[in-house]
Order: C-alpha cells, then structure tokens, then sequence
C-alpha cells in the first residue's frame, strides 16, 4: 500500500513517515501546499494523510481539486482543527475521515485499517488475480498452476500496478512513478530488469499470462493465446 503524508510540522512528518514505513507502508512525504497539488495529480498512491493547514495552498482546495477530477483516493484529513463545523467543512470537500490533533500513532493506523476494510475497489483487496495467478499483498506471494513463490517489494508493488491495470498498456514513466515515487532518481533499465525479473517468476509459476514490451510506450499484461 502506498501512502502519500502531507504535513507541514516537519518532525512530525518524518516520524510518522517512519512509524509507517516500519509497518509496512511505502510513503512518499512532503511539506508544502504547492508541492501536494502535485503529488496529488498522480493517480499512485492508496491513501492520502492530508494536513488541514498547509503553506502556499488550502489543503481544502487541494482536496476538491482531487475530487473534482473524478479521482476516489481515500483521504484521511490530519488537522488541529476539531470543531464541529471545521470537520463538516473538511468532510464535504471529499475527505474520507478526520483525525484530530494529537492522536496516538496506534489509533491512526487503526483508521487506515478501517479505510481498507471499506469495499471499494481493487484497493482495498490483499489478492489480486489474473488469469491463473493470484498476487497476495500480504505475504508478497505469487501463485501459479505449478506453485507459489515469493516476490522482492519492488517485484511486488510493479506486479500489483500491473494486475490493477491489466490488458491496459502503461506507460513506462507511470510504472517508474507508482513504484519508484515521484522524486526518485532512478534509471529506466531498472524498470526493464525488475520486469524480467517478473517475468521469470510468472514462468516458473507455469502461467499462461506475459508481459507484453510496448515499444516506445511501455508495458502490457495480458494472457498469452496458446
């Protein structure tokens, strides 16, 4: 699950960022109004920690951008703010639930868990499946007609994309941005060797399914006609 924090309290911002990544999570953290309009135009991430007082721009404004946009992201407001009408006002704008300041790390994660428990789509499911393979998130294995094997993260969370996406060409830098994160400096031939790697472990699974290279493009899932 990839979680996008903004927050402005720049301790608090690192430690939760760090508290959640000790769970599990992958997060990518920033500290600006202006710079989460951006994160939050990336259709990438599970979940969204937003701030209610932000630098540069309303955290309100970012959230009905968001939503405006037709994007379903659950958002978890984070805000010092706890009257009646600052919770309606944020719950209105698109915000999925609200979080007073301080809260106990505890009852934050109980608050993401209870936001995937809720049945939306495939982002709230911990297997994901395909033809004759089965992604489990949980355990980060794969399961094929001839057994199961486990997967890096990074095979895992590229694997997940595609499963979420699958029979749908994407393009190279959307997968580099989903798994990688938006800020990271990281060379394309590293997209193609993780895809390899993928791609062996679905073999060795003995699935019917392939990766598809899109020339120029990007990348494809899809089942092979035998």
């Amino acid at each position: 699950m990839r979680i996008l924090l903004i927050e402005d309290d720049h301790d608090l911002c690192y430690s939760l960022a760090f508290q959640l990544e000790k769970k599990g999570y992958q997060v990518d953290t920033c500290e600006d109004g202006a710079d989460a309009d951006y994160y939050t135009s990336q259709p990438i991430y599970d979940l969204i920690l937003l701030d209610r007082m932000l630098p540069h721009m309303d955290s309100l404004t970012i959230l009905k951008k968001l939503r405006s946009t037709d994007n379903a992201v659950p958002v978890i407001l984070l805000t010092a703010l706890g009257e009646l009408e600052d919770k309606i006002h944020g719950l209105d704008a698109g915000a999925d639930d609200y979080l007073v300041k301080p809260f106990a790390f505890e009852e934050l994660l109980a608050r993401i868990r209870c936001i995937r428990r809720r049945p939306r789509t495939w982002e709230n499911s911990d297997l994901y499946s395909f033809a004759d393979i089965t992604y489990n998130t949980t355990e980060n294995t794969l399961t094929g007609p001839l057994g199961t094997c486990t997967l890096s993260k990074k095979e895992g969370a590229l694997l997940e994309y595609l499963l979420k996406n699958a029979s749908q060409t994407l393009p190279r830098m959307t997968l580099l941005t989903k798994v990688w994160g938006p800020d990271a400096e990281v060379e394309e031939g590293n997209l193609d060797n993780y895809m390899y790697f993928i791609r062996r472990r679905i073999k060795n699974a003995g699935s019917s399914v392939a990766i598809k290279t899109i020339r120029g493009v990007g990348y494809r899932l899809e089942k092979q006609v035998l």
